[in-house]
């Protein structure tokens, strides 16, 4: 006589088999993981905050893939913020990210981790850092940036963003920008 499974055993296993079959997986069995873009805009560089983002970025599980130091011209951030470009700070938003005079380089990162565009916004907190300050205090606009214009860092709004980002950025490069590739920090 072969013995009873209870229906609660049954149960149980069919929504553990559901559920992990809903997940999505690489073919090597592991989560897969999410991509961001991440700037360290040039108050975060001039600031020397660039240590304190990266330890952030370390500390909450992310991967840095790929980053490049490089002077933003015109052009590309015009292109680049062109979503914005009907809004009223969009023309000092150019000149800030592009001056030499006035600021300088930007620091372009591809993070990964699993949920990695969600988890970067929350790292990084509200837009307008003076808000962050008060509101998410442990953010990193909240501890490097100082208003709506200079908080410090970019991140990707959203999964398509991010993937349209990351080819802006990282695409066949010329001479101009040094990409570094990072295989394990």
């Amino acid at each position: 006589m072969l013995p009873r499974v209870p229906f609660l055993s049954i149960f149980l296993f069919v929504v553990v088999l559901v559920v992990s079959l809903s997940l999505p997986c690489r073919s090597d069995g592991f989560a897969e993981k999410e991509k961001t873009l991440a700037i360290i805009k040039p108050d975060g560089l001039y600031d020397n905050c660039t240590d304190k983002i990266k330890n952030a970025i370390f500390d909450s599980g992310f991967r840095i893939v790929k980053e490049m130091l490089i002077q933003l011209d015109e052009e590309a951030a015009m292109s680049f913020y062109a979503e914005h470009s009907s809004r009223s700070f969009f023309s000092s938003l150019v000149k800030y990210m592009t001056s030499t005079f006035i600021s300088g380089p930007v620091l372009i990162m591809i993070l990964e981790k699993e949920n990695a565009v969600a988890d970067w916004r929350a790292l990084i907190g509200p837009t307008d850092a003076s808000k962050a300050k008060i509101t998410h205090p442990n953010s990193i606009r909240a501890m490097c940036g100082l208003d709506i214009q200079k908080n410090c860092v970019h991140g990707s709004d959203s999964p398509q963003s991010a993937q349209r980002e990351i080819s802006f950025f990282f695409k066949e490069k010329s001479s101009g920008s040094a990409v570094t590739e990072h295989d394990e920090l």
